[in-house]
């Protein structure tokens, strides 16, 4: 009788040792989300690609610049070259919030009909440009949380009115849909230890008439230049995206 109990016994531990065995050798080929390693934050590197692209670097990183205007044709590094100022300046803490605008103009007058959710899904189809920058350095989930608690912000230029932004970088791109007073009002926003960035082509206008707040800047930082607002004039020897751009430009050069 003893025997077949210790016979018995003997093969109960065989069989939990062989499912043992099996499920040590599923777990070889499980991932283990937890065990993974984080994505590393991509370090920013502002190395200009032109000699546009380097004074306007330049001008971003000046402390003594708080405003800096940057303008020229599309594919020059306008707005990237911002983004990533802007994302220099957070990750080593000379600010600790990114706000993000933009005109909600759409391409001449193209309708996008009511979209739904928050603002910032709201204006995702705007500030979609700036948020791909943010994604080389950022994972998607990182971003969304940054926006939830507040160090990411996107808003729109008719919500800024009555606000002060401190210790914050203001990307505003596509200020050539703005209007002059738009602008202004923007540039008044500008609080303690924070910088504005203002980005567009003055040729790209999707507003008609003579309503275009960043020509009518430029025009008047050039008549009567002023301490502490910088201007980058762009060309087309600074475009970077594809030399085909160019041409495409003269095609359609009047």
């Amino acid at each position: 009788m003893l025997h077949l109990f210790q016979g018995r016994l003997s093969l109960s531990k065989s069989r939990a040792k062989a499912r043992k065995m099996k499920l040590e050798s599923q777990n070889e080929n499980t991932i283990k989300f937890n065990a993974a390693p984080q994505k590393r934050r991509k370090h920013v590197n502002l190395i200009p690609k032109s000699l546009g692209q380097e004074k306007l670097i330049l001008q971003l990183q000046d402390e003594g610049n708080h405003i800096v205007v940057a303008v020229g044709p599309a594919g020059t590094g306008k707005t990237y070259v911002a983004m990533q100022a802007a994302i220099k300046d957070f990750q080593e803490g000379v600010v600790n919030k990114i706000v993000l605008t933009r005109p909600a103009v759409g391409v001449e007058d193209e309708q996008h009909g009511f979209l739904p959710g928050d603002i910032n899904k709201k204006m995702e189809p705007w500030t979609r440009p700036l948020l791909d920058v943010l994604k080389e350095h950022y994972h998607p989930r990182e971003i969304v949380s940054m926006i939830d608690d507040g160090v990411i912000e996107i808003s729109p230029l008719a919500y800024m009115r009555g606000r002060t932004f401190k210790n914050s970088w203001i990307v505003a791109d596509e200020m050539q849909n703005a209007t002059p007073a738009q602008v202004k009002m923007l540039c008044t926003r500008i609080g303690s230890y924070s910088k504005i960035a203002i980005t567009g082509d003055v040729e790209q206008a999707d507003k008609k008439g003579d309503n275009n707040g960043l020509l009518d800047l430029c025009l008047k930082l050039n008549a009567n230049p002023k301490q502490g607002i910088a201007i980058s004039e762009m060309t087309r020897k600074d475009i970077q995206r594809h030399p085909i751009i160019d041409t495409v430009l003269n095609l359609y050069q009047d």
